[in-house]
């Protein structure tokens, strides 16, 4: 299979790319960056962990990882209108994994850009709009967790 895109040579910026450490506890981490999600604007639908689930089912030893299923409604249903495979990807995570006791990393990458990276969601104005708000509200999240990532430092 052939990509239509080059992944080594996409600038982060082009698909969203964001991420920050954060030296608390997993289960710390999980609420602080839930609590900064929704405090941006962003409803958490669907969260779960893999590392729980894997660990169960197929005794991987795995060490903690958590999916936030991050969701604006109001930015949803606009994606929909536009395109209906966007769906797909639904919802936007934030993931937080243990990089070693005590700290956690959180990373996230844009569904609304890879979609249009990747076909799936139109060139046009209207879209242009949901990746304002959608990086509006991400930029707003990731900057309260790099705050809380100096603090840290300080």
């Amino acid at each position: 299979m052939t990509l239509p895109i080059d992944p080594a040579t996409i600038d982060p910026d082009e698909y969203g790319e964001k991420e920050v450490v954060l030296e608390m506890d997993h289960e710390d981490a999980i609420e602080h960056v839930r609590e900064v999600c929704t405090d941006a604007g962003f409803g958490i639908p669907v969260e779960f962990s893999p590392s729980e689930l894997l660990n169960e089912k197929v005794d991987a030893d795995r060490d903690p990882y958590y999916v936030l299923g991050a969701c604006n409604p109001a930015v949803a249903n606009k994606a929909l209108e536009q395109s209906l495979q966007i769906g797909g990807l639904f919802p936007c995570n934030i993931v937080i994994w243990e990089e070693a006791p005590g700290r956690q990393r959180v990373y996230h990458v844009s569904i609304m850009r890879i979609a249009r990276l990747l076909g799936m969601a139109p060139d046009n104005d209207a879209w242009d709009d949901i990746l304002e708000e959608t990086g509006e509200l991400t930029e707003q999240t990731f900057a309260e967790l790099e705050a809380t990532e100096a603090a840290q430092t300080d």
